[in-house]
């Protein structure tokens, strides 16, 4: 998807394992703003749902299952996350602290959100809690996507599809959000207006806020050297 908004000069994340996450300092920033950005995404999720008018093809999938499985949308999402993650095992991946937080604090804050947000009635203002939760949702995703403490479960799943396979990961990532979106509308889930804006907006969404809210660290090596200096003896 060609990505048309900016947000200042481009900052490439650091690839690092688990371990490396954790060893690459800044804590007292990183981890709060994990737990906010978590927070502000399952929030985001719960506004589209008041709205009423299409989720995300995720939710659309949570919502589907929640009309025939006794539990909160917010619990449903926590346990697809679950799920995910044990599929991570024949990928031979290892989630991050961010991600197991991810599988978990998304859906308490949505369950959060629902419980405190009313569906409104008038359609402006239902459009309204669908432009911003959108909005919110990219920002949110940014800033723990910014953290560098791992991505969520999801789309690690898609990322470690991508990496096994040798296949285009955005055809895999259409391919499982598609599938996911057409499982969830057969089983009731909202499809509308807000599934198409959220199709289209998510990314480059995402890729305008990061820039503003990413964490600088440095990938620690094994004697201490920054990514400069692990480089530079590399090249020689």
């Amino acid at each position: 998807m060609p990505f048309t908004l900016k947000a200042g000069p481009r900052y490439d994340l650091p690839k690092m394992t688990p371990i490396e996450q954790l060893r690459a300092g800044r804590l007292a920033r990183r981890l709060p703003q994990l737990f906010f950005g978590l927070f502000l995404f399952g929030f985001s999720m719960a506004m589209m749902v008041q709205a009423g008018l299409g989720l995300d093809p995720w939710d659309v999938l949570h919502q589907g299952l929640a009309r025939f499985v006794p539990l909160s949308f917010g619990t449903i999402t926590i346990g697809v996350g679950v799920i995910v993650l044990l599929l991570w095992i024949p990928l031979r991946q290892w989630p991050g602290f961010g991600t197991v937080a991810n599988a978990i604090v998304v859906g308490l804050a949505a369950d959060f959100g629902l419980a405190v947000l009313p569906a409104p009635e008038s359609m402006t203002v239902r459009i309204t809690f669908m432009l911003l939760a959108i909005v919110l949702n990219g920002l949110a995703g940014a800033i723990y996507i910014g953290s560098q403490l791992g991505p969520g479960p999801r789309d690690g799943l898609m990322t470690g599809l991508a990496a096994r396979t040798s296949g285009s990961l955005r055809l895999i990532r259409t391919s499982i959000e598609v599938s996911v979106l057409v499982i969830g509308f057969l089983l009731g889930g909202t499809v509308g207006v807000g599934t198409v804006l959220y199709a289209v907006g998510i990314g480059p969404l995402v890729q305008f806020f990061l820039p503003l809210v990413a964490v600088r660290v440095e990938r620690p090596t094994r004697l201490g050297a920054t990514n400069a200096a692990a480089t530079a003896l590399e090249s020689a």
